[in-house]
């Protein structure tokens, strides 16, 4: 079924008018379309990657290379959707990232650190078009449209303990597996 507004209401759940470019701590969720299972098992409370969660951990790995203000902590990519931290340390403010040092502060009317949803996008994209080269020439299971879902759930980490819990989550994220509102038969 396509989308149509009277009948889907679509909602953002980000807060509105927050400047997601500002230096932080982000917890990141971003679910398989259909929350199928396509990066690997949990076989006892641990999470067994398989080629392409491997190939989601890569991606993961070199958002900093991408974004250099962004540091990649925690993570833990589940068999149908992937939990990440991420802190933007900030940029300088008159060097965006992936523009070069000639260009003046102010112009293209960029924000100064990098955006989180610029950052999904970018992880998004690159995790599906290598998945997709995957399933042409190395036989992966294919997905119906999409890789990931449209939308991902982030929550801003606003202090210390905020973060430690968290982390633990993420951590122990495979020992919860079967209690897991995203569980799915594997």
């Amino acid at each position: 079924m396509s989308y149509n507004s009277d009948i889907h209401h679509r909602h953002s759940v980000r807060l509105k008018d927050y400047d997601y470019s500002l230096e932080g701590l982000y917890f990141i969720t971003v679910c398989a379309q259909d929350k199928k299972c396509l990066f690997g098992k949990i076989t006892d409370g641990v999470m067994c990657l398989n080629e392409a969660g491997r190939m989601v951990e890569k991606w993961y790995l070199k958002i900093s290379q991408k974004f250099p203000d962004i540091e990649c902590l925690e993570f833990i990519i589940m068999p149908n959707h992937f939990h990440c931290i991420l802190r933007n340390v900030g940029a300088d403010p008159c060097v965006r990232p992936n523009t070069s040092n000639n260009t003046p502060c102010g112009v293209l009317g960029e924000h100064m650190g990098s955006p989180l949803q610029r950052i999904v996008q970018w992880f998004k994209t690159m995790t599906t078009n290598e998945y997709i080269r995957n399933v042409n020439t190395n036989h992966w299971p294919r997905f119906n449209n999409r890789l990931w879902q449209r939308n991902y759930y982030e929550h801003i980490i606003r202090n210390q303990h905020s973060y430690e819990e968290i982390s633990d989550y993420i951590v122990t994220n495979p020992l919860r597996w079967e209690k897991d509102q995203l569980f799915v038969e594997q």
